[in-house]
């Protein structure tokens, strides 16, 4: 979960690495640091600079060096406390050699042990630092050959890693290696990139190649040379990804949260529009699935329990939703599922696991995710995208929702071709969205009454989320949202399963979030929220216009625009990430970069 990022070219190499690293610093910002190659006369002394906290602390430590090859890491901590000494990079007992990681080495106390043996003192208290030290050995007993170095110590290493490696010695090479961590190549005019994301390097060159388990690379000036794991060499074609600098920036806005809530009338516009161009490479065989099993973690998750719905709905194929983390451990060897796996970044790693599980296994997988090139879309048969732009911010706003597009999307057209919905109900689903689209800017262009909502529940310590049927994920996805940045303690439930327990924990104090729609739940919902209000809880309604009932029932009312009650979600889902956002901001809570997360998910 952490993000590296290797420069080798003729620009000065701290001021890519620090540049590059900020656009990096949503994988983990506990510390960072640099090591970077200054000339002087024959040799090139190896410097390494680091600093606990945010990369604006390590920054300021930074010196232009002349150097014009380097590396750099931004930290979220798995091994060792987040200080100045477990910061990456680390290096041999010589300072020859310096490592910058992403991962878990499973194995590390029993190579500690071993290199210890061999005279090695550790100074770190993390696993990572075994690497620079593995490197070293097999450096000096295989003729100081760095790429066969590392090559060699990788297959000591078990478990996930990213590595980049700088050897004081070789001023114009830097190798990597790469094992269930995400890495991307890029390529300037006479210059080498390397980083955990495309997002770090968009700056500098829109041209990347995307790494595979066990590849190990050489990036120099002048080009890359790749091995895959069985030594032969790996020739991956280069990706054109279009995003912009732009997308990946503030844009006025105060935090990369509120901007991206704010693209998703865009957002959305694009995974409509693109929908054109997957359904038609979607083999129409997908359709006959009698069993559908969707996996993620997380947001992604909560997007899979609504697809369960429209699966189920629009195909009549029994839906399941499990946790990937969960998947690889069930007894799921019944039936014959078609398999649909959700992941924003296409790095989380409990995910691709479940898929490689999935393929073991001879099942049919698909892929929803919005980075082009990233691992899941090797790990699956089929990849749909659901182009919502780069996404800064750890908490998901504008991909969450770009994936409830795909759900409904996608299973729109399974049962079309299925033959279970006819084709003017299929395009009635696509002019439904299209006119969600228009509410969520609705929403976007009066947001004065959620802002004052926010700023009152910002003084709240508890608080539950109530929803019914399809909006029930809908409230799991909502005290998500408020718990990663306001930190304010929310509980998701079914309106129903209150009073089966947690009605115990309702107080004056105690608020609740009620979303309603007005469909086949909404007397139950009504009678729920009469049940809330009766222990003197604060009832707080979101509800489509123009409802005068809610407001009986309930202390405070915030309104969405009228949409079919099926495709509420979208815009519920809007509402509950300013409602999130402004409780957060309002409390000064660290709203980009929340504490102890990280975007994208890349350990188990």
């Amino acid at each position: 979960m952490c993000g590296i990022v290797g420069y080798v070219g003729n620009r000065e190499a701290s001021a890519v690495l620090i540049e590059a690293l900020k656009r990096l610093e949503y994988r983990g910002y506990d510390s960072s640091g640099i090591a970077v190659l200054t000339q002087s006369g024959e040799k090139n002394p190896l410097t390494v600079i680091k600093s606990p906290g945010q990369i604006s602390t390590l920054e300021k430590k930074v010196k232009i060096s002349g150097s014009h090859t380097g590396i750099s890491h931004t930290r979220w901590a798995t091994h060792g406390a987040p200080n100045e000494v477990n910061a990456h990079p680390h290096t041999d007992q010589e300072n020859s050699i310096a490592v910058v990681h992403n991962g878990i080495i499973d194995n590390h106390l029993a190579l500690k042990r071993e290199l210890a043996e061999k005279g090695h003192v550790f100074r770190s208290k993390t696993d990572s630092e075994v690497i620079p030290h593995i490197i070293y050995e097999e450096y000096k007993a295989n003729g100081n050959d760095l790429f066969d170095a590392v090559r060699r110590a990788v297959k000591k290493l078990r478990g996930s890693y990213a590595i980049i490696v700088l050897h004081r010695d070789h001023p114009d090479i830097l190798v990597c290696a790469r094992e269930k961590s995400p890495m991307v190549l890029g390529a300037g005019v006479n210059e080498g990139f390397i980083a955990s994301d495309v997002t770090a390097l968009l700056k500098y060159t829109n041209r990347f190649m995307f790494m595979d388990d066990g590849d190990i690379a050489k990036v120099t000036r002048n080009g890359i040379y790749i091995e895959g794991p069985s030594g032969e060499v790996a020739a991956h074609e280069w990706t054109q990804v279009d995003w912009s600098i732009e997308d990946a920036e503030k844009g006025g806005f105060r935090h990369f949260m509120i901007k991206e809530i704010f693209e998703q009338p865009r957002s959305l516009h694009q995974s409509q529009a693109g929908w054109r161009s997957e359904e038609d490479n979607i083999p129409r065989d997908l359709a006959r699935a009698e069993m559908i099993r969707i996996i993620a973690c997380g947001t992604s998750y909560h997007a899979g329990m609504v697809g369960k719905h429209l699966f189920e709905r629009f195909t009549g194929s029994p839906t399941v939703v499990s946790m990937a983390s969960e998947y690889r451990f069930a007894d799921t060897t019944s039936d014959n599922p078609l398999m649909i796996f959700i992941t924003q970044s296409g790095e989380t790693l409990d995910t691709i696991m479940a898929a490689r599980e999935a393929r073991s296994r001879g099942l049919k997988t698909v892929a929803i995710t919005n980075v082009v090139g990233s691992t899941i879309t090797r790990e699956t048969d089929i990849t749909m995208y659901q182009r919502s732009g780069p996404e800064i911010g750890v908490a998901a706003s504008k991909t969450f929702t770009s994936q409830l597009m795909m759900m409904y999307l996608f299973s729109a057209h399974m049962g079309y071709h299925k033959g279970y919905i006819k084709r003017d109900d299929y395009n009635s689903i696509k002019e439904h969205l299209r006119h969600t689209i228009r509410a969520v800017e609705g929403i976007l262009n009066n947001t004065a009454p959620i802002k004052e909502m926010g700023e009152w529940f910002s003084r709240c310590e508890n608080a539950f989320y109530l929803g019914r049927y399809i909006n029930f994920p809908t409230a799991l996805e909502g005290a998500l949202k408020m718990k990663e940045i306001s930190y304010i303690h929310s509980e998701g439930y079914p309106a129903g399963e209150l009073k089966h327990g947690p009605l115990a924990l309702l107080t004056d104090k105690t608020p609740i979030i009620a979303l309603v729609a007005s469909d086949h739940t909404y007397e139950k919902m009504l009678g729920n929220i009469g049940e809330c209000s009766a222990r003197g809880s604060p009832v707080i309604a979101i509800a489509p216009e123009g409802d005068a009932e809610v407001e009986k029932y309930t202390d405070r009312v915030l309104y969405y625009p009228n949409v079919d009650p099926l495709f509420s979600p979208i815009p519920i889902s809007v509402v509950l990430q300013l409602l999130a956002y402004h409780a957060a901001d309002h409390r000064g809570c660290s709203i980009d970069k929340p504490r102890n997360l990280a975007k994208s998910v890349t350990v188990e």
